[in-house]
């Protein structure tokens, strides 16, 4: 086979299966030389997968990548930076928040603990304790404290989304929905109000409140004396 016939082989083979290994590519261009296929491969443009220890190649125009720089066909991985380690790192730094071992997983869908390992022991990134997870970050000392701010911020507005109130909140929302008089007040008066006795309680949650008991601001109240709900119970 000629080199422009073996180069036409390779590029017919890889464009219909997208990503191909070495056996594939020894049987498509009629040779067991290593030598032979990497010069072929070099001609056309190739990537090496960062999976697998780079057993699968693609072209270069053939992977979509996608916002991380990644691009998967069935479980081989290609990605913008190259080799695992490249991707690891690059993916780190180009955080806005810094990234976890589980997140970074996730992503590239491989473990890489190990490779965390080898970045932090180089000094390429940095390990940082966050709580009780690791965050890995830049090892520029500015963009790292930016990320670990970054990745404060998001812990604090995800701890607001999922909390749940207490009881004694909750009573404190129907207590002061239930004795204005003579209808319900609104959800930002009864914030305001609460707020006023040391209760820093969200509107969202006033809300959910309100749609569980049935409250609609601006409706006749009820007597305070008639209101019968579990939660106003006193313990004890």
């Amino acid at each position: 086979m000629s080199p422009e016939e073996a180069l036409n082989a390779l590029r017919k083979l890889i464009r219909m299966k997208l990503v191909v290994d070495l056996n594939e590519l020894y049987s498509a261009l009629g040779t067991r030389s290593r030598m032979t296929v990497f010069r072929r491969l070099k001609m056309a443009g190739y990537r090496t997968s960062f999976t697998h220890a780079g057993r699968f190649y693609t072209l270069l125009d053939i992977p979509a990548f996608d916002e991380q720089g990644l691009w998967f066909h069935r479980d081989a991985g290609f990605s913008l930076a190259g080799n695992l380690k490249e991707s690891v790192a690059l993916l780190v730094e180009r955080s806005t928040n810094g990234r976890t071992h589980a997140e970074l997983q996730h992503l590239l869908r491989i473990r890489v603990h190990n490779t965390l390992l080898d970045l932090v022991h180089e000094k390429r990134i940095v390990r940082e304790h966050f709580g009780k997870i690791c965050l890995y970050v830049s090892s520029d000392a500015i963009c790292a404290a930016a990320q670990i701010t970054q990745r404060r911020e998001l812990a604090e507005m995800m701890a607001e989304v999922f909390r749940v109130l207490t009881k004694e909140e909750t009573l404190e929302i129907l207590v002061e929905a239930l004795r204005a008089a003579p209808r319900i007040p609104s959800i930002s008066d009864v914030a305001e109000r609460i707020s006023a006795r040391g209760f820093r309680v969200e509107p969202r949650l006033i809300q959910q409140v309100f749609e569980k008991h049935g409250l609609i601001p601006g409706k006749k109240n009820r007597p305070f004396a008639s209101f019968s709900n579990k939660d106003s119970k006193p313990r004890g």
